[in-house]
């Protein structure tokens, strides 16, 4: 008999569910958004939860994970002990267009 998995699989809000004001506040926490650009920058499915640089506890983290799914912006599926995430990006981009381009612009670009 095979072992199952000892979490739930994580639920999914699809981008076309979403307002802007619950995407914008998504948005707005630096933890997200840092968690957000990182996933902009790697390969889908490449990083797991426990590979991002944040300054919070793992009860956090997941917390921040279940508000961006819940904003429709991350999946995230099990893959062994490991938990990996990628951006909604195509999806995100078709309800919000030009949203995330906006956000992901670097810090110190004006925006």
């Amino acid at each position: 008999m095979a072992a199952s998995s000892h979490r739930a699989a994580p639920e999914h809000t699809h981008p076309d569910q979403v307002s802007v004001l619950t995407a914008l506040s998504a948005l707005a926490d630096p933890v997200r958004l840092t968690l957000v650009r990182e996933l902009a920058g790697s390969t889908e499915w490449s990083r797991s939860c426990g590979s991002f640089d944040v300054p919070v506890g793992k009860a956090a983290l997941s917390h921040h994970f279940a508000v961006l799914r819940g904003a429709g912006l991350v999946e995230q599926r099990d893959e062994g002990p490991k938990r990996v995430n990628r951006l909604r990006r195509p999806e995100f981009e078709a309800r919000f267009p030009g949203l995330l381009d906006l956000v992901l612009r670097a810090p110190d670009s004006g925006l």
